[in-house]
């Protein structure tokens, strides 16, 4: 009932869309108002809340659920492509209009970066 409420006071554009993070050249793709995203290559799943991905590497973190907490913040559940890891994660929009993305439980996110894994910060910022 609160996901139906803040949604329908909220801007929209918020929360759809991609954001990204240059440091890390990661980047989020997301809709968490009609968790309407196919994931490239994974459409096995349907349509999905989005996913965060690495430029350089095609395996992703997929987002299966995504629960507003207020009209800037969003809880979000990840599992990775294989399904083999799981994690839960807050997405807040902040005043700047930058998003931070905080790891609350679960496993630690990974990128593979020259065939190597690189663990993805617990606290990271993106930007559109």
């Amino acid at each position: 009932m609160l996901s139906m409420a803040v949604s329908a006071q909220t801007d929209k554009s918020i929360f759809t869309g991609e954001i990204h993070n240059d440091k890390y050249n990661v980047y989020i793709k997301m809709n968490f108002y009609d968790n309407n995203i196919i994931v490239p290559g994974q459409d096995i799943y349907g349509e999905l809340s989005g996913y965060f991905g690495y430029r350089k590497d095609g395996r992703l973190w997929l987002f299966t659920k995504a629960e507003f907490v207020d009209e800037n913040t969003v809880n979000i559940s990840i599992i990775n492509d294989y399904g083999s890891e799981d994690l839960t994660a807050t997405l807040t929009y902040n005043p700047d209009g930058t998003y931070t993305l905080k790891h609350q439980q679960g496993s630690t996110m990974k990128i593979a970066v020259n065939r190597k894994w690189v663990k993805i910060p617990k606290t990271l910022v993106f930007k559109k």
